[in-house]
């Protein structure tokens, strides 16, 4: 039996996941469990590292199984990986006519269940997420944040609850990321968008620029009467669909950040010290963040903007929570395959930071790029990428062979295939992207698999070489190399 709601009280009522370890399913497993669901799940034997996730809150995914479906289940919520008609869970669930739930309807019914305020974009929504998060968790308002990756901040947790949150309160706050592929987002109810940027990806659903933006206008237009979109001025597609959606809805009300903004949320770039950004917000002040990237500082402007609106219409005074505000931004320290530090070695007089970073469309690739060289001054940056999907990388070859100007060195590797598409139609190989960006950079390298490259990646951050503070070898993209950095890592003896 299909449902689209939620029950009134989630005390005690047990809620069933079908391939709980995802990572949405198991940040939606903390929201529930933090509002007092009991909770079982299902998935494949193999390890991930939301099982962590699911350990700490006493639950341990189980094989798929008819056996696992029982008429004491108040709700089955399943994964869109799964089919109604050939997962044995579903199966027995649809037998015994029990309410089922995708994850994409359960995150809307969530929002409806609070004043919700959706994260969207191409780039930046988990960043902003967790910077949002790390700054709620300072301030005194009831909310749950949700994030597409664990955040450090967030107790290496995908998700946040605050102390405040009352689970019988309807007045609490939802700040989630909201994800635009297969127009997932149209699912979520907000009161408030944040837009952190616009262009061109999932080819094999947007197949036009046009097609993307129309999803996010469509998006914006969920607005309630005289609602808020808060956007990055100085992404032109942000900018572009923020105002083709007040000119289709004239009541929304536009909120801008960035360097390029006007209002409270104009941003001014300072300089780099000690490990940290220095940055102001018009209204706020100076603030600090350590992670590297002006983009970053982007997606903690997003994150000031959005709080600060929340305080409003929780009827706060922004202006008395300026310290805290400033100590939510110095809390955070990323994320999961966001710029993570894997860890710091020396070999041969060379220290070596190892890192890991899921950016994986050409705009994202520059921008983190370029925010190493900035912040890793000194360092020599060898940046080892794989890229994801045969659609993205044919519709963007160009740019992808453009984006890697700020690595001094680059290793490549055959394209990580989503199981949606058919290889043997493609129209690109690891080996034509390794060719176009042949001919803009001078050190780049080919191994098509991950662990072919083992050897040589050990002799590059053994070599000496003229960069004063040492290496930086980051791992990048949506594949699975980032395995190669983790095994070369753990291998070296320091």
């Amino acid at each position: 039996m299909q449902v689209t709601s939620f029950p009134n009280d989630f005390s005690h009522l047990r809620v069933h996941f079908v391939g709980i370890k995802g990572t949405g399913m198991a940040a939606l497993v903390e929201l529930l469990h933090a509002r007092g669901a009991l909770i079982t799940g299902s998935d494949v034997a193999e390890r991930f590292y939301t099982d962590a996730i699911l350990e700490k809150l006493g639950i341990c995914a189980q094989p798929f199984s008819e056996n696992n479906i029982s008429r004491d289940i108040a709700l089955v919520i399943y994964s869109s990986a799964y089919n109604v008609a050939t997962n044995p869970d579903l199966i027995a669930a649809t037998k015994l006519n029990l309410p089922c739930m995708l994850y994409t309807e359960a995150l809307g019914a969530l929002s409806r269940e609070s004043y919700s305020a959706g994260i969207c974009g191409v780039h930046g929504k988990t960043s902003t997420a967790g910077l949002t998060g790390s700054v709620l968790s300072q301030l005194d308002l009831p909310v749950q944040v949700l994030a597409g990756s664990v955040i450090s901040s967030f107790a290496h947790s995908c998700t946040l609850t605050t102390a405040q949150f009352c689970k019988k309160n309807k007045l609490n706050y939802f700040v989630a990321e909201t994800c635009e592929y297969q127009n997932h987002f149209l699912s979520f109810f907000p009161q408030k968008i944040v837009l952190t940027s616009v262009e061109s990806d999932h080819q094999d659903f947007f197949p036009t620029y046009e097609s993307i933006q129309n999803a996010f206008i469509n998006y914006i237009c969920k607005l309630p009467q005289n609602g808020e979109l808060i956007y990055c001025a100085d992404d032109k597609g942000a900018k572009e669909t923020a105002l083709l959606a007040k000119k289709k809805r004239k009541d929304i009300v536009l909120i801008p950040y960035g360097e390029k903004a006007s209002g409270g949320y104009r941003v001014t770039f300072g300089g780099i010290s000690n490990g940290a950004q220095h940055f102001t917000v018009d209204s706020l002040g100076e603030f600090l963040l350590h992670v590297p990237g002006h983009h970053e500082v982007l997606d903690a402007a997003a994150a000031l903007a959005l709080s600060c609106e929340l305080l409003k219409a929780d009827g706060k005074d922004v202006l008395a929570y300026t310290e805290k505000l400033k100590d939510g931004i110095a809390l955070f320290r990323g994320g999961k395959r966001r710029s993570e530090v894997i860890g710091r070695k020396t070999v041969n007089g060379n220290d070596i930071i190892f890192m890991d970073d899921y950016a994986h469309h050409p705009t994202a690739i520059k921008t983190t790029l370029a925010g190493y060289r900035e912040f890793y001054q000194g360092r020599k940056i060898i940046v080892d990428f794989m890229s994801h999907t045969y659609t993205r990388t044919a519709a963007l070859l160009e740019e992808f062979a453009s984006s890697f100007e700020s690595a001094d060195e680059v290793i490549l590797h055959k394209i990580y295939a989503s199981a949606r598409e058919n290889a043997a139609a493609a129209r690109v190989t690891g080996v034509a992207l390794f060719d176009e960006v042949k001919k803009r950079h001078d050190n780049v390298h080919y191994f098509e698999e991950w662990n072919e490259a083992k050897d040589f990646v050990r002799s590059e951050l053994a070599s000496p070489n003229d960069f004063p503070n040492g290496m930086l070898f980051v791992t990048m993209g949506a594949g699975d190399n980032w395995q190669l950095g983790k095994s070369v890592y753990e291998e070296i003896r320091a």
